[in-house]
């Protein structure tokens, strides 16, 4: 809210240069208690809510109390799970925002005789670039080992391209290149270190303006679930940036002098309290900087070591035969239950092209995990999700009829299955990671 005040050049900035504020006009007062309510209740819960014992259940019985009274949102609320959009997620922003308007009238009556809050304003933009850095490292690091958005599995290579939501096309498009990325992550990497020296506060704001605003773009285009969050980041961006706007303007728009920025000079301070900032800082780097790069390069050495699948090898195996009930289900029949192929992705999960609700469906595949015993030569299958549904589906028997297919039998919804799986010669293009330097012609 208050603006780099001026000062002679190369003089070294100082506290002394914030101790005496001037009084803010009305508006500027009024836009701040508005920003410091709403983002700090946006905020500050959920980093509490893992400290304080049963603050969860306190907010989450806020919401629903809310919900059912006032917002009206839902009959039934969803609590966010791999979705951030749920009903629950816009009700309690319907909740902040009405807390902010009853907290900002109260308070503004109270206090109204208070010429600023320039030292409130160091600390909520203390606390909103800590939390963006925060957001810009975990994101970014994850980005950087290209571990957020995997390498397209062969079940998805064969799922037709009509039947994807845009989430999930958008979800492929960035896994698809390693590079593309890592280029995002490292931008989002950039942003939040940046934001952790006052020096360079106004460069990661612009980085991280520029990256949030893309992943906002793209959450927004192709209906990816995380709009309120990645909007929330880019509110935060714009109001620190907006803070500064009247020197940005004058240096980066009308190419005139600038001063330094005193936004985040910190208030005057004893040496024990310095002392204490340097050791919360350091702490407070490890925890969103040093263990998301330990933790990503965990990762991404595990991932490069991968475990061969057995007994049947990663590929994708055609269903030439499928007997139920000791009767043969010809292909051409439109059964829900037949299976058409079996694709291994992995030594760890598959799928299988049906329509079976006993296995996970998505874009009409059925997906499962499976875990081989060698030795009694059986599958034990479970119903797999981004949940990780535990749900025990069968153990199946095998017999391996060589490289090129196996035999399976098993129970399914009380039916005896025998099915024949032959090895598929099926290749996609996609996998190649294609790239040219010269085209002759458009692909």
């Amino acid at each position: 809210m208050t603006t780099s005040a001026d000062h002679e050049p190369h003089r070294a900035v100082t506290t002394a240069d914030v101790a005496q504020p001037p009084r803010w006009p009305l508006w500027q007062r009024v836009a701040f208690r508005t920003l410091a309510v709403f983002l700090g209740l946006l905020i500050i819960p959920d980093l509490l809510s893992g400290v304080i014992p049963g603050l969860e259940n306190a907010i989450d019985a806020a919401v629903q109390g809310a919900n059912r009274h006032l917002l009206h949102v839902a009959p039934t609320l969803v609590a966010p799970n791999g979705s951030g959009d749920t009903s629950w997620a816009w009700a309690r922003l319907g909740l902040i925002l009405l807390v902010t308007a009853v907290a900002v009238i109260i308070w503004s009556i109270a206090d109204r005789q208070r010429a600023s809050y320039a030292r409130a304003n160091w600390w909520l933009r203390t606390i909103l670039r800590y939390h963006l850095a925060s957001a810009a490292l975990t994101y970014g690091i994850i980005k950087v080992f290209a571990l957020q958005m995997s390498f397209p599995m062969l079940s998805q290579l064969a799922t037709p391209l009509g039947d994807l939501l845009p989430m999930r096309l958008s979800w492929l498009f960035i896994g698809y290149s390693v590079p593309y990325q890592v280029f995002c992550g490292v931008m989002e990497t950039l942003a939040g270190v940046f934001l952790l020296w006052r020096r360079s506060i106004t460069l990661g704001l612009i980085l991280a303006a520029a990256a949030f605003a893309n992943v906002v773009l793209l959450n927004l285009a192709y209906d990816v679930p995380v709009k309120l969050y990645a909007s929330q980041l880019l509110l935060v961006c714009v109001v620190l940036l907006a803070q500064d706007a009247p020197r940005l303007v004058r240096g980066l728009v009308l190419n005139q002098p600038t001063e330094a920025s005193l936004l985040d000079v910190p208030p005057p301070a004893g040496r024990k309290v310095v002392i204490a900032r340097y050791v919360v800082k350091a702490v407070v780097i490890y925890v969103i900087g040093v263990i998301p790069l330990m933790s990503g390069w965990e990762r991404a050495r595990d991932a490069a070591q991968p475990v061969t699948a057995v007994p049947l090898a990663v590929g994708v195996y055609d269903v030439t035969r499928f007997v139920r009930n000791g009767d043969t289900i010809p292909a051409l029949v439109q059964d829900t239950a037949r299976w058409r192929d079996v694709i291994i992705d992995n030594a760890r999960q598959g799928s299988v092209g049906t329509t079976d609700t006993l296995f996970w469906q998505r874009y009409r595949r059925g997906y499962f995990r499976f875990r081989a015993d060698t030795a009694a030569r059986t599958l034990t299958i479970w119903r797999t999700s981004m949940r990780q549904d535990s749900t025990f589906v069968a153990t199946a028997r095998y017999a391996l009829r060589d490289s090129t297919g196996a035999q399976l039998w098993m129970v399914l919804h009380g039916d005896s299955l025998a099915i024949e799986l032959t090895r598929s010669p099926r290749h996609f293009q996609l996998a190649e990671r294609q790239f040219h330097w010269i085209s002759e012609y458009n692909r």
